[in-house]
């Protein structure tokens, strides 16, 4: 099992959810690495979006998989005397079956699997599976187009999917476990303060818990949006239940890679 705890220990200078130019990473890995190492970090993992099931411009290819694998170790021994460099992925859980705990990635020789939903199935067509993620405008396009406007069946089936994927198991870090809360509150303000979304972080937070996963504190949406996942509200929660944590930059970018990080530290340290 990949230690989190030992990175965090040892220091904050760390990230351990980078993509790259496999996905929709907007630079090459190398960037990655040079700008990590001039900032002073010590460890730094890459996360590219796996390959999936469904159509989406976001995933890296099966066919792409080794020419990641190559260029991890290509950069590893150029900079491994600099810096701690990790091979791993942000996998996608779609249904049952098809996800981390499928074959394919068990068997792939990654550090550690980050576990995410980004889709959810077509309230009128079930096997559509339509990305819920991203930015404001295009999900309010896919309310319209693929939820009937129905924001809390949106809400509910993300974190049932999220429940599933915890259940399935074969991935070591939640990936942004209640993003959905930011577009969801876009589209109706203040859900993300009813009672019934709440039972549903903390139900999911309980069974995180009882499946010994690490929880990731994201702090890609904190720049733009102020905004952490899970929601800073739910800091305090983290902390007195001791939940292992890791805070990542989720970043596409060189330039953002520590943002937000060292922010979202200083809040869990004064909690």
């Amino acid at each position: 099992m990949f230690d989190f705890n030992r990175i965090t220990q040892e220091t904050d200078l760390y990230n351990l959810h980078t993509h790259t130019q496999f996905c929709d990473g907007h630079a090459p890995m190398e960037e990655f690495v040079t700008e990590a190492i001039a900032l002073g970090f010590t460890h730094l993992g890459f996360t590219p979006h796996s390959p999936i099931s469904v159509e989406s411009p976001c995933n890296m290819s099966k066919e792409s998989v080794a020419g990641y694998f190559d260029e991890m170790e290509r950069l590893r021994k150029a900079y491994g005397d600099r810096i701690n460099l990790y091979t791993a992925m942000e996998i996608d859980y779609v249904s049952s079956g098809d996800g981390p705990a499928d074959i394919y990635f068990q068997e792939l020789p990654l550090d550690y699997r980050i576990g995410s939903v980004h889709f959810i199935p077509d309230i009128n067509n079930p096997s559509e599976l339509v990305d819920i993620d991203g930015k404001y405008p295009a999900f309010k396009s896919r309310m319209a187009k693929h939820f009937d406007g129905d924001i809390e069946y949106v809400v509910k089936r993300f974190f049932s999917q999220m429940m599933a994927m915890v259940d399935e198991g074969g991935f070591d870090v939640v990936g942004h476990m209640d993003k959905i809360g930011f577009n969801a509150s876009q589209y109706r303000d203040g859900i993300d303060e009813e009672p019934w979304y709440d039972k549903l972080v903390i139900d999911l937070f309980e069974n995180i818990m009882d499946h010994h996963l690490t929880i990731e504190i994201n702090t890609k949406a904190w720049l733009q949006n102020n905004r952490l996942y899970p929601n800073l509200k739910y800091f305090g929660m983290l902390k007195r239940f001791n939940a292992p944590m890791i805070v990542n930059s989720d970043t596409h970018y060189p330039t953002l890679l520590n943002c937000g990080r060292m922010e979202a530290i200083k809040l869990l340290d004064v909690l």
